[in-house]
């Protein structure tokens, strides 16, 4: 008989990102200011009225301009459901560069496909409230029941090629960004992209981080963002589900495989969703810098020793 308790695919996979990410990774009225949970940047203009980091672009693979990975991730925080706070390796070497850029349009359409390259030692890593989250998934769960898979961090390790596609319509001479892929796992390389899932259960009627149990690291291979008249939401993809003390086991992937037909796109918040739109319109009128808006959640900055995870 197989152990519950030690199998995650079990543990109703629709619900592995329903909660999280984050890629990750949900605004949820009530956990954040009203004024953050209503913003939204949704003209080419508004990208340029920021305070968060500037993030230099290159469409020539001969220009080697680099972005530190705090800087080229910076819309993780700004998706985030909590407070956040981020942990940056010592002496980090992460850089994020673009390496190549291709448009195609017609009358009515364009897509715009830009590769970038993260090379370096070092991690970048988004740690998410516990008791924000945990509240979270109890407010869409039947009272003492274990919460699985609850959204813990999200975290940039290594180096990696991804690629990021831009798809809108034309009307006109308006140009309007209608979805943006972020594929974390091009030309083959491993995804540097990982999440951190846990399940906790009651104990007197409470759930505690610290009760903490089957500790599950999912990698992601693509974050799909797209305009949307109503409540944003993201799609995820997945590589590979696997317990935190066998993240390389040989199961992985076909749990991962298995997961993606379950995962439902997810609730992200309107600047966040906004932000990835509109640094999808700079990729195609080739600026040559994206200004983020500040995320204000952002808990605490720190500096923590190398992980020892891939």
């Amino acid at each position: 008989m197989i152990n519950q308790r030690e199998n995650p695919i079990n543990r109703r996979l629709p619900g592995l990102f329903a909660i999280a990410v984050v890629c990750v990774l949900l605004l949820m009225a009530g956990l954040a200011s009203t004024s953050y949970a209503e913003a939204g940047v949704g003209t080419a203009s508004d990208v340029n009225d920021a305070n968060g980091p500037t993030v230099q672009l290159s469409y020539d693979s001969r220009i080697d301009l680099k972005n530190s990975t705090a800087e080229f991730m910076y819309f993780v925080p700004l998706i985030s459901p909590t407070l956040v706070d981020v942990e940056i390796s010592a002496n980090n070497q992460q850089k994020a560069r673009t390496v190549s850029y291709e448009k195609k349009a017609s009358s009515k359409s364009f897509y715009v496909a830009c590769e970038f390259e993260m090379t370096g030692k070092g991690f970048y890593k988004n740690t998410f409230n516990a008791e924000e989250i945990i509240a979270i998934c109890l407010s869409e769960m039947k009272t003492g029941e274990p919460l699985t898979n609850a959204l813990d961090y999200i975290k940039f390790e290594g180096e990696g090629i991804g690629r990021i596609e831009v798809r809108g319509t034309i009307t006109g001479s308006v140009e309007t960004v209608t979805e943006v892929d972020m594929h974390f796992n091009t030309r083959g390389r491993k995804s540097p992209v990982t999440i951190g899932l846990y399940t906790v259960g009651p104990e007197n009627g409470r759930y505690k981080y610290e009760n903490r149990y089957n500790e599950i690291i999912a990698r992601v291979s693509t974050l799909t963002f797209k305009k949307s008249a109503g409540q944003p939401r993201m799609g995820v993809k997945l590589v590979s589900v696997n317990r935190a003390e066998n993240i390389n086991g040989y199961w992985g992937r076909i749990k991962g495989t298995i997961a993606n037909f379950f995962i439902n796109p997810v609730k992200v918040s309107k600047l966040g969703n906004d932000t990835v739109l509109n640094f999808g319109l700079s990729l195609l009128k080739k600026q040559p810098s994206f200004a983020f808006p500040k995320a204000i959640n952002i808990r605490a900055t720190k500096t923590e020793a190398i992980s020892s995870n891939p």
